[in-house]
């Protein structure tokens, strides 16, 4: 029974934690298992040879974590950096606000690069900081993939460039929660040292792993880092990857069970095609607020979202009336806007393993919705929008080819 129920399905749009497809559930749906019994390791193997492929990584080493992302940031920074460490990070919104917090309090020497919430990093800035670090006194670059409180996404590609152009030997730690199996994302190819994600996010998955990936370069990094870490130590994990029962504690066995079925069905449909379907979902939002006459939050087609599309409302509207009628009315749930753009913004959440369909259903709540609120949108007109670009662009399902 829910906690306060409501007929029919919930429709979940925010951008995380999102929809659980059912043969996930129902491969959650177990007993408890003594993880030091054959069965476990031989799982956990497969999991992790798997999970390296949604990095798109050969030589990066995995860890299964039970946190969230904020845990799995952690393990980041702790394993690869020593306290007093000089750190390259980027201010754009919320999550990279809230990653730089943590930054600080373990102590290492932060040096922000502010942007106005809705811009992507200022990577001009970062090149003039990396030009001019010829000490290398820089010690690592951190920036988030993908800001969910403003639907940004930053240009990787264009950072390894940087570091390459300036043949700086900064490790590069980034935030991939919401865009990994979602978003292009090339660890390898763009030089990646550590990549995280959270279960919650694309993997659709319940909150409470989180996945770290440590490229080679990581792991040497690891052996002389000094800050403290215990609960995330990578070292107690790699000791067991030695020994084949691959956990230094216990694991949520539920979790990876649920795992091996969410990658399975990763694989299935492709992971370049599941990219291409959120690609497909962005920009049938997009289309959709623009047919309703307002403002995306992302300033430049460049750093659009596929994941998350903040919608900034007129200054006569709450945006967090638009969220409590949604879940009052219509059993909707959409994102608040967050910290400065509280009140000014409402986040719809596209990703996981959601269908164009769903994502209509959304829209048309969101127009009335919009109407209840006083803004004068015409009913179906960004549905419109979107069905028709879906129409063009939606291929067959693969599978029943």
């Amino acid at each position: 029974m829910d906690y306060v129920y409501g007929p029919g399905r919930n429709h979940l749009f925010v951008p995380g934690p999102v929809n659980i497809p059912e043969p996930v559930i129902r491969a959650m749906n177990r007993n408890n298992e003594d993880y030091r019994s054959p069965a476990v390791p031989a799982l956990t193997k497969t999991l992790l040879e798997d999970v390296k492929k949604i990095f798109k990584t050969t030589s990066g080493t995995p860890f299964l974590i039970p946190t969230t992302g904020t845990g799995a940031w952690e393990s980041a920074l702790t394993n690869t950096l020593s306290p007093g460490d000089r750190i390259v990070t980027f201010l754009i919104g919320q999550f990279s606000l809230l990653w730089i917090d943590q930054q600080q309090r373990l102590k290492f020497d932060v040096d922000v690069v502010e942007s106005e919430w809705g811009q992507g990093a200022n990577l001009n800035i970062l090149s003039s900081k990396l030009s001019s670090d010829r000490a290398h006194t820089i010690k690592a670059i951190c920036i988030v993939h993908n800001e969910t409180a403003t639907g940004v996404t930053n240009n990787l590609a264009t950072v390894r460039k940087l570091l390459d152009q300036f043949n700086h030997p900064a490790l590069l730690l980034v935030d991939g929660v919401s865009s990994i199996c979602a978003i292009d994302f090339r660890m390898d190819e763009w030089g990646i040292d550590v990549a995280l994600t959270g279960s919650q996010k694309a993997l659709s998955l319940p909150t409470g792993m989180g996945i770290v990936c440590a490229s080679p370069k990581a792991l040497e990094a690891s052996k002389t880092a000094k800050s403290v870490r215990v609960f995330f130590d990578w070292n107690d994990y790699l000791k067991f990857y030695k020994i084949g029962t691959y956990w230094p504690y216990t694991p949520s066995i539920q979790l990876l069970y649920g795992l091996r079925a969410a990658l399975d069905l990763i694989f299935e449909e492709g992971l370049d095609n599941v990219i291409a379907r959120h690609n497909r979902l962005g920009k049938a939002t997009r289309l959709a607020v623009e047919a309703w006459g307002l403002k995306n939050c992302t300033q430049k087609e460049e750093w659009f979202s596929d994941t998350v599309t903040a919608v900034v409302v007129p200054p006569y509207i709450d945006s967090a009336e638009i969220v409590r009628r949604a879940w009052k009315r219509y059993n909707l749930s959409l994102g608040l806007g967050l910290n400065k753009v509280a009140g000014k913004v409402f986040r719809i959440g596209h990703l996981g393993n959601l269908n164009e369909l769903q994502l209509l259903g959304c829209l048309s709540g969101v127009e009335m919705i919009l109407k209840d609120v006083g803004y004068p949108v015409k009913l179906g007109s960004g549905v419109a929008a979107a069905a028709a670009y879906f129409q063009n662009t939606i291929p067959l399902i693969p599978s029943r080819i």
